[in-house]
This record gives structure tokens, C-alpha cells and sequence, in this order.
């Protein structure tokens, strides 16, 4: 294949990562004028933004395995196909229940795009070098959606209204499978992996009542039969993985990987940024255009410094990264979330917006920085044919991470969504971004140790005797 050709395939592959990253900040910034139009409450908020995280957390590794086996171009095709076609279900739905349930069959495509896509390329690009570089674009394409997402999301919502954040879909979806049946090629994994249903299925029940009860506690009560269960079916599922994921040859993940202490402290930091991402877009965007009373366009305009400092500093931290390893973007990250988040406990509703820009930058920083070493952190020390499951987890850690964090933000103002009860609450929801902040700045620390990386290699060696394992 010619460069020219493999540039062309790189372009087609970043175009589903970029629908499916537009998809989850140009909802968020529609969020209060789909609320109005469809009377949707704090939880029916949450669940729109839930619904798709949480498929799309719950069916990355299924995806990602299932191109391996029977085709990645295939499976790149239909999760096009499904997603195109569940955004025009969403711009038509008339309840909030369908939206949320087209929302759901949205992410189902949109677990079949971003791992098999990034599959296609590692399998397109075989010079190492280029392999970085193509790699690299693609990363890059998050931040311009999070730069586009809040602007476009809140022109279209203020112009032609909520439901024309889905049409944008549509037109791109459609070329995009074109341009892919003419001209990326078929693949296929050596070994692929098993499909583990049980462990899928166990993954979904833990993931799915866990969420449920957070979001539904407030409403129902924290005591109600219905939200214990909830509590007991995810405590239970996780038992059950525990105990049956290390029977399977084949595992949906492998219970291993967690005796390592760099690979557990990737998924944990990616968890707990991530949730602080999601907190920060849901009760931001409430509280903008609610309580100050900002139209969709605005909102999405104040969100501008936090989107371009991922765009810019995302790439700066992966190349430090690259040259000392993860230990001073996780600091970093860690630090500024903790600020950012001390500072939003203290807005009021009178707060200056140049103000409330600083902050947003402050957080801005710390997501850009903090999100590139999760990858690195989690493969570090790893076997080399187990560095794309590992990372494959880490990112699925990131989709948990927000799904957890709008599902708390959302619980902690469920009861409280007028001045000054609104503000009030959401002083607590920030209190906890700087708790996530906290946790990856310890997690840094710890998991870039000597000690950490003595597990990482003891890890490996039960893995793989004797297998090289990838460095940082």
C-alpha cells in the first residue's frame, strides 16, 4: 500500500473517532434545551449521557475482539451503519425514553468504530516510526473534537434547536462508509481472541446496576429495596468476574493484569479524570446556561479554554511522556484537577466569566496532561502480545470513569436545581473533582515507582516466561 493510500485510510479512521468524541461534548452543551423540550428531570439528563457511555464502556473489548475475528473493515462498516442510523433516531425521538434507548444503540456502533479503527491502523502503518506518527494524529483528533463540540453543539442548539446536534452524524457517517468499503483493507488477527460471554455478560450487570442505582438513589431513596438490589447485583457481578474470569484461556480481562501495580493504577487514574471530566461538562453546562442564564452558543464558547488546552498541551504531554516517562504529566494533571476543582467550590452565581475562564483553563491543563500517560502507564512492563488488551482496558476504564462521574455529579443536585439550592450543590460536586484530582496525584506517585514497576515485570513474567515486555 502507498503512503498516499495509507494517509487516505488514516483519514477515514480518525473520522470515527472524530463523531464519536463530537458526539459526547456537543451533548452535553444541548443538554438544558433538550431537558425543557422533553421535560426530562436531573436523572433523564444523566441517563442521555449515561446511556451512551456506559454501552460504549460495556462493549469496547467485545468489539475490539470480534474485528480481530471476523473482520476489522467489516465491523468498521456496520458500527458506521448503526451509528448513522441511531443518530437519526435520536434527532426524531419524541419521549425521553427513546432517547435514551437510541442513545444506548449509538454507542453499540460506537464501540465497533475507535478499537477496531485503531486495529486498521496499526495494521496500515508497519514502519514504526510512521506507525507513532499516524498514532499520534489520531490522539490528536480528541482534542479537536473537544474544541468543536461545545461551539458547534451550542450554535446548532440556539440556531435550528437540540435535535440538530444529531443530523451532523449522519452526512459524515454516510461518506465515511463509502470512502471505507473503497478503500481500507480487509484484516484479520493471527489469534484471535475467544468471545467470552459470561464475562460480557457479568461486565454489563456490574457496570449497568451500579450506574443505575447512583443515578435513581436520590429519586427512589437511598434505603428502597429496588437501589439495595441494584448494589447487590454489582457487588455480586464483580465476585462472580473475580472468581470466573481466570478459569477462561481466553478472558475478557484478565484478572493478571491487576498484580501489576502500573496497570491498576492507569485504570484507576483513568476512572477517576474521567469522572472528573464528566462532572465537570454536566454540571458546567447546567450551571452556565440555568443559573447564569447563558444561551447554548455562550456556554460553548466558555468552555473554549478548557478545549483548547487539551488541543495543545494533549500532544505536548504525550511527547514528555515519550522522553520521561509519566510520572510529571500525572503530577501535573493531578495537581491542576485538584485546583480547579478547589476553585469551582467556591463560584457563586455572581462569579465573573473572565474569572470562571481561568479556572476552566486550570482544568483544561490537567485533563490535557493527565490523559496521554494512562495508555503508557498501563502497558508499561507488560508482554508485548498483551499490550493491546491492557490498553484496550484503559480505555474502557476512561468510559467507566465518566459514565461514574456524571451519574455522582447528577445524584448530588438531583434535589437541588434552582438558585441558590443548585449552587449550593454543585460546590459538593466540585469537592469531589478535587478528590479525583487527589487520587491521581497519589496514584502518580505510587505507580511510578521502583516498587510499581518490580510488579509490572513480576506481572509479565507469569504472563509470558519468555516474552519481551514493553517499556515506557
Amino acid at each position: 500500500m502507498n503512503r498516499r493510500r495509507r494517509i487516505l485510510v488514516l483519514l477515514i479512521c480518525c473520522t470515527s473517532l472524530l463523531i464519536v468524541s463530537l458526539d459526547n461534548t456537543i451533548v452535553n452543551v444541548a443538554l438544558p434545551a433538550l431537558g425543557r423540550d422533553l421535560h426530562a428531570p436531573v436523572s433523564g439528563l444523566q441517563w442521555t449521557i449515561d446511556a451512551y457511555t456506559l454501552t460504549l464502556a460495556s462493549l469496547l473489548m467485545l468489539s475490539g475482539s470480534t474485528g480481530d475475528r471476523v473482520g476489522r473493515r467489516r465491523v468498521f462498516q456496520i458500527g458506521l451503519l448503526v451509528f448513522t442510523c441511531a443518530s437519526l433516531l435520536c434527532s426524531i425521538a419524541p419521549t425521553l425514553e427513546w432517547l435514551v434507548a437510541f442513545r444506548a444503540l449509538q454507542a453499540v456502533g460506537g464501540s465497533m468504530l475507535n478499537p477496531v479503527a485503531l486495529s486498521i491502523i496499526t495494521n496500515t502503518f508497519t514502519d514504526p516510526r510512521e506507525r507513532a506518527q499516524a498514532i499520534g494524529v489520531w490522539g490528536g483528533v480528541v482534542g479537536i473534537s473537544m474544541a468543536l463540540g461545545p461551539v458547534v453543539g451550542g450554535l446548532l442548539t440556539d440556531s435550528v434547536g437540540w435535535r440538530a446536534i444529531f443530523w451532523i452524524n449522519v452526512p459524515i457517517g454516510l461518506v465515511a462508509v463509502l470512502l471505507t468499503w473503497l478503500f481500507v483493507p480487509e484484516s484479520r488477527s493471527e489469534r484471535p481472541r475467544r468471545i467470552d460471554p459470561v464475562g460480557q455478560i457479568l461486565v454489563i450487570a456490574l457496570l449497568a446496576s451500579l450506574t443505575y442505582g447512583i443515578i435513581e438513589g436520590p429519586g427512589l431513596g437511598w434505603s428502597s429495596g429496588l437501589i439495595i438490589a441494584c448494589f447487590a447485583v454489582a457487588v455480586l457481578s464483580l465476585v462472580a468476574l473475580i472468581v470466573y474470569e481466570p478459569r477462561r484461556e481466553d478472558p475478557l480481562i484478565d484478572v493478571r493484569f491487576f498484580h501489576s501495580a502500573p496497570f491498576s493504577g492507569a485504570a484507576a487514574i483513568a476512572v477517576a479524570s474521567f469522572a472528573g471530566l464528566g462532572t465537570f461538562l454536566f454540571v458546567n453546562t447546567l450551571y452556565l446556561q440555568d443559573i447564569r442564564g447563558l444561551s447554548a452558543l455562550h456556554a460553548g464558547l466558555c468552555m473554549l479554554p478548557t478545549a483548547l488546552a487539551t488541543l495543545i498541551f494533549g500532544p505536548l504531554s504525550g511527547r514528555l511522556v515519550g522522553v520521561r516517562g509519566p510520572r510529571m504529566s500525572l503530577l501535573a494533571g493531578g495537581v491542576c484537577v485538584t485546583v480547579a476543582g478547589v476553585l469551582l467550590a467556591q463560584v457563586t452565581v455572581v462569579t465573573p466569566i473572565p474569572e470562571l475562564l481561568v479556572i476552566y483553563l486550570i482544568f483544561g491543563l490537567g485533563f490535557a496532561v493527565v490523559n496521554p500517560p494512562i495508555t503508557n502507564t498501563a502497558v508499561s512492563g507488560m508482554p508485548l502480545s498483551q499490550a493491546g488488551v491492557a490498553a484496550a482496558v484503559a480505555s474502557t476504564s476512561r468510559q467507566v470513569g465518566q459514565s461514574f462521574g456524571v451519574a455522582i455529579a447528577g445524584s448530588v443536585i438531583a434535589s437541588a436545581v434552582h438558585v441558590p439550592g443548585f449552587t449550593r450543590a454543585s460546590h459538593v460536586a466540585w469537592w469531589i473533582v478535587a478528590a479525583y484530582g487527589l487520587i491521581v496525584l497519589v496514584l502518580a506517585l505510587v505507580t511510578t515507582s521502583g516498587w510499581a514497576k518490580a510488579t509490572a515485570e513480576r506481572t509479565a513474567a507469569r504472563l509470558t516466561p519468555h516474552e519481551p515486555v514493553r517499556s515506557r
